[in-house]
C-alpha cells in the first residue's frame, strides 16, 4: 500500500499540551529515535508524493503518539498505553503470556473501540522502529574468526578448518551457523545521548565541572585521564569526543550445576557522563 503525505502535521493532538507548549514525550521520543526535529515536519508540504519506508515508519510513529487511546481520551495516545505497559513488563519481568493476559483483562474494561493493541506480538510492531537493533555475525566454533566483511562467506574457518554450518539433516534446506555473535551498534546509540537535550548537556560534564584538589569524584579527576589528554591533545580538545570504558566477564546463566555454559558480555561505560549518571544500568551498553 502506498502512503502520500498529504498535508501538514503541525494538527496533531494537543492531549499533553501545558499552556502553549508541547510537551508530549512520546512524540518527542519519536522524533529522537527516528533523528527527526519539530521544525522538520511542522510544516509538512501540501504535496502527494511516495513516502520510503523510513518516511512512512516515521509518520505512522507520529500518528500514533497524537491519537487518542479512545475517542475522547486526554490522558493516553496510542503510543504512550503500548510503551508504559512494555516498561512494565521489562521492570517485573513479565512473560508473553503474562502480557497478553493484562492486555486481554484492560481491553475487556476499557471502552468500546479502543486502540489498545491485542497482544504481545501486535504490541511490539508499534514499537520496533524505535529500537536499534543488532547484527548477527557468524563465529568459528572454536572461537577462532568472525564470518564478517571480508570473510564474510567463508564457509570454514582460516586458522582451525572448522565448518561455519552444521550438518543438513533430513529435509532441512537452512544453513545454521555452529555460533553467532549478536552485535548492537555501539554508534547509534551513543548519537542518541547527543540527540536527547536531557543527555547531550551532561555529555561535557567530565571536563566543564569544578574540580577540586586532591578530590577525585570523577575519573576526569585522575591522573590518568590526564595524561592521555597531554598524549592526544587534538582528542582531549573536543569536549564532546566520548571517552569509553570496557568490561567484561563470564558467567553461567542457568546456575552453577547446570550444564557447563558461559556467557561472556561486553559492555561499555560512557565516562563523560556525571558520576551519578555513567554507573546507571540504563548508560551501560551491553554491545556484544
Amino acid at each position: 500500500m502506498v502512503k502520500k503525505v498529504v498535508g501538514s502535521t503541525s494538527s496533531a493532538s494537543n492531549m499533553h499540551e501545558v499552556g502553549n507548549e508541547n510537551t508530549n514525550p512520546y512524540r518527542n521520543m519519536v522524533m529522537v529515535a527516528m533523528k527527526m526535529s519539530e521544525g522538520n515536519v511542522s510544516e509538512c508540504p501540501i504535496i502527494e508524493e511516495e513516502l520510503n519506508a523510513d518516511a512512512s515508519r516515521f509518520f505512522d510513529l507520529l500518528k500514533d503518539s497524537d491519537e487518542p487511546l479512545w475517542d475522547g481520551c486526554i490522558n493516553h495516545s496510542k503510543l504512550s498505553a503500548v510503551a508504559q505497559v512494555f516498561t512494565i513488563k521489562l521492570d517485573h519481568g513479565l512473560s508473553e503470556a503474562g502480557y497478553d493476559k493484562i492486555i486481554e483483562w484492560a481491553r475487556n474494561i476499557l471502552l468500546e473501540g479502543n486502540k489498545l493493541k491485542e497482544n504481545f506480538y501486535a504490541a511490539k510492531s508499534i514499537m520496533k522502529p524505535l529500537g536499534l537493533g543488532y547484527q548477527k555475525i557468524n563465529t568459528c566454533s572454536n572461537f577462532c574468526m568472525l564470518y564478517y566483511l571480508e570473510n564474510a562467506e567463508l564457509t570454514e574457518c582460516m586458522t582451525c578448518g572448522h565448518s561455519r554450518y552444521k550438518p543438513i539433516t533430513g529435509r532441512e534446506k537452512t544453513l545454521v551457523a555452529y555460533k553467532k555473535l549478536r552485535y548492537f551498534t555501539i554508534t547509534l546509540r551513543l548519537q542518541r545521548l547527543f540527540m536527547s537535550p536531557r543527555t547531550a548537556e551532561h555529555m561535557i560534564w567530565h571536563q566543564s565541572h569544578h574540580a577540586v584538589d586532591g578530590v577525585m569524584v570523577h575519573h576526569s579527576d585522575g591522573e590518568a585521564w590526564k595524561h592521555f589528554n597531554s598524549v592526544h591533545p587534538h582528542f582531549s580538545a573536543e569536549s564532546r569526543n566520548v571517552r569509553l570504558g570496557l568490561c567484561t566477564d563470564g558467567f553461567n546463566p542457568f546456575g552453577l550445576f547446570a550444564a557447563p555454559y558461559s556467557c561472556w558480555p561486553v559492555i561499555l561505560t560512557v565516562y563523560n557522563l556525571p558520576p551519578w549518571m555513567c554507573m546507571r544500568p540504563k548508560f551501560m551498553f551491553f554491545f556484544i
